[in-house]
């Protein structure tokens, strides 16, 4: 099935969307500076990918799962969509990463201040 990679890419690119949204992590935190991020670092890692095929140390690798559609030599169209996929997964963490670790600490606290044998110790 030649698209298979690229609909499992993005499946996992909805569910980024989906946290995103749920959370007001990235995109529904301010939409602009979003925008401005997330291209910026395709751009960063499509020039990044150009040098490395340039160098001969990147190469398209060959199989069934993937269309054969390139934006350029040895650059398939699913490298597009994986950068996408990791720019957005890396902001959603960077965003997501203080709000489980502050909700954590208050859980944590809330924990301590209800509990009198915690509240005895120094």
């Amino acid at each position: 099935m030649p698209v298979l990679y690229l609909l499992g890419l993005l499946v996992a690119l909805t569910g980024m969307v989906v946290l995103d949204r749920r959370f007001t992590l990235f995109f529904w935190r301010d939409a602009r500076r979003a925008a401005i991020v997330l291209v910026a670092g395709i751009v960063f890692f499509l020039v990044w990918d150009l040098f490395g095929i340039g160098l001969g140390v990147f190469f398209r690798g060959e199989t069934s799962f993937m269309t054969g559609i390139q934006i350029a030599r040895e650059l398939p169209v699913e490298e597009l969509f994986f950068l996408t996929l990791l720019c957005y997964l890396t902001m959603n963490l960077a965003a997501g990463v203080p709000l489980i670790t502050r909700a954590l600490r208050a859980r944590s606290d809330g924990a301590r201040a209800g509990s009198p044998a915690l509240e005895e110790r120094p």
